[in-house]
C-alpha cells in the first residue's frame, strides 16, 4: 500500500507499511508463535491453521479523528508532535464511504464554525469525530464536545447535514469536558431517532450502540466468528459462556444449534444491544437453543451465589458437561483472578481470542491444566504490528 501522507512524513501510524504485505503476516505469525511458545512449550507443537487477511487498504470500519486547526479551516486527523492538527481526511485505511463523508462532516464542522478544542492551550469545543460505517455503507457518527454549549446549533443543523449525506443513520453528541488524553466521556446524547448501527456479519444483525465496541475490521471479525462456530461445532459443547461478550459477536454466532449459550459484559448499551439481535433471530432467553445476556464484570460473574444461571452456584464450579468458555478480554488479558477461576473450574473446553500476545501467553502460563489445540493469526491491522489470535483450548484429562 501507498500513503502520500507515510511518504511525506505527516503519519507514522502504519509502521510496518514499508514492507511487503506478506513479509508483514509472515513476521507476525512467527512473533505470536514464539511469544506463547516461549510462556508454554507445549505450544510449539500446536497445530496453527493458515493465517486470515483481508484488504491491504479501506478495512477500517472506524475512524477516530482529532478535530485541530481553526474554525475557517478545521483538521481531522491526528496530532503532530507539538500538537498541531494533521488533517487525514483520504487516508486510504478507510473505505470511500468514509473518506466521503469526512468531507461532508469537515464541510458541516466549518459552516457551524464550532471551534477546534486546542490541546496545548486547552480551550476549544469540539475534540473529537467518530465515524463508523457498516456493510451496507450506512454511517453513525459521534462529535465528541468539551461542553453542551454547541449541542443545539448541531441538533438544529442536523437536517442539512442528513441530506448531504442519505446513508447517515445514528448521530450522537458525546461529553468529555476534561483536558486529558481520554477519547470520550461518560455523557452521550443521542441526536437521531435511530439509536444503533446495524452491523450484519455473516447474516448475524448486530447492533453497535455510540459507546459499544466492535472490531474495527469487519471482513476479519467475520472470519473470526466463523472460526469460533466451527470449533464449537467440533467441540460438540451444549452449553457456552461467553466473557466480555461486546454486543454479541461470539455469542449469537454460537447461538442455536441446540446450545444454550450466556453472555456476560459490563456495558449495559452493548448487553441491550445483544439482546435485540437475539430476539431477532428468534432465540429464546432460556432452555435449548437460547441465547441471553446479563450485566456484569466478567472476572467476578457468577462468583457469588444468586446467579440464575448457575441456580445460586458458582458456573465455574458447577458447570454443566459440555461447557464452553469463550473469552475476549481487552489488550491487558484475563489477568490473575479469572485465569484462576478458569484453571479450577469445571468447563471442558476454552475458545481464547486476543488482540495481544504478551497478556495471553502470561494467562496460559496460568492454566496449565488447558491443553492447546489449535491457534489461527487474524490480521485485523494491515501495516501494523496489531493482530488478533485465537486459540482452542481442551481440558487435559
Amino acid at each position: 500500500m501507498r500513503c502520500h501522507y507515510h511518504d511525506l512524513g505527516l503519519c507514522h501510524s502504519c509502521t510496518l507499511i514499508d514492507q511487503p504485505y506478506a513479509l508483514q503476516l509472515a513476521s507476525k505469525v512467527e512473533g505470536v508463535r514464539g511469544l506463547l511458545a516461549a510462556a508454554r512449550p507445549d505450544l510449539q507443537g500446536i497445530q496453527w491453521l493458515d493465517p486470515v487477511s483481508g484488504p491491504e487498504v479501506g478495512f477500517r470500519n472506524k475512524a477516530k479523528m482529532v478535530v485541530a486547526g481553526t474554525v475557517a479551516e478545521p483538521t481531522l486527523g491526528i496530532l503532530n508532535p507539538v500538537g498541531r492538527g494533521v488533517d487525514l481526511r483520504d487516508c486510504p485505511l478507510y473505505p470511500p464511504a468514509v473518506n466521503a463523508a469526512l468531507e461532508q462532516v469537515a464541510r458541516f464542522v466549518q459552516d457551524l464554525r464550532l471551534l477546534p478544542y486546542d490541546v496545548p492551550k486547552s480551550r476549544g469545543e469540539l475534540k473529537h469525530v467518530l465515524l463508523t460505517v457498516s456493510p451496507r455503507n450506512e454511517l453513525m457518527l459521534r462529535f465528541v464536545l468539551r461542553s453542551q454549549r454547541q449541542l443545539d446549533r448541531i441538533r438544529e443543523n442536523l437536517p442539512h447535514l442528513e441530506s448531504e449525506l442519505p446513508d447517515l443513520r445514528v448521530v450522537s453528541v458525546n461529553v468529555q469536558p476534561e483536558h486529558k488524553a481520554v477519547l470520550e466521556g461518560p455523557t452521550e446524547i443521542v441526536l437521531t431517532k435511530q439509536e444503533s448501527l446495524l452491523m450484519e456479519v455473516n447474516g448475524i444483525p448486530l447492533h453497535l450502540r455510540p459507546r459499544s465496541f466492535f472490531q474495527t475490521n469487519t471482513q476479519v471479525a467475520a472470519a473470526l466468528y466463523r472460526r469460533a462456530a466451527s470449533w464449537a461445532e467440533d467441540i460438540a459443547a451444549d452449553s457456552v459462556l461467553d466473557l466480555y461478550c461486546g454486543v454479541g459477536g461470539f455469542a449469537l454466532h454460537l447461538a442455536g444449534a441446540g446450545r444454550e449459550v450466556v453472555g456476560v459484559e459490563v456495558s449495559e448499551e452493548a448487553v441491550a444491544a445483544a439482546t435485540r439481535s437475539a430476539r431477532e433471530l428468534g432465540l429464546p432467553d432460556r432452555g435449548v437453543g437460547s441465547a441471553r445476556f446479563e450485566v456484569g464484570d466478567a472476572t467476578a460473574w457468577g462468583e457469588h451465589t444468586g446467579d440464575d444461571d448457575a441456580g445460586g452456584r458458582d458456573p465455574f464450579q458447577h458447570g454443566e458437561p459440555g461447557r464452553l468458555v469463550v473469552v475476549n478480554p481487552p489488550r491487558r488479558g484475563l489477568g490473575e483472578e479469572l485465569s484462576h477461576r478458569l484453571e479450577t473450574s469445571m468447563a471442558t473446553d476454552l475458545i481464547y481470542s486476543s488482540c495481544n500476545a504478551k497478556t495471553m501467553a502470561r494467562d496460559l502460563k496460568r492454566m496449565p491444566s488447558w491443553h492447546p489445540v489449535e491457534a489461527q493469526l487474524l490480521d485485523m491491522f494491515p501495516h501494523t504490528g496489531h493482530y488478533e489470535v485465537a486459540m482452542r483450548l481442551a481440558r487435559v484429562s
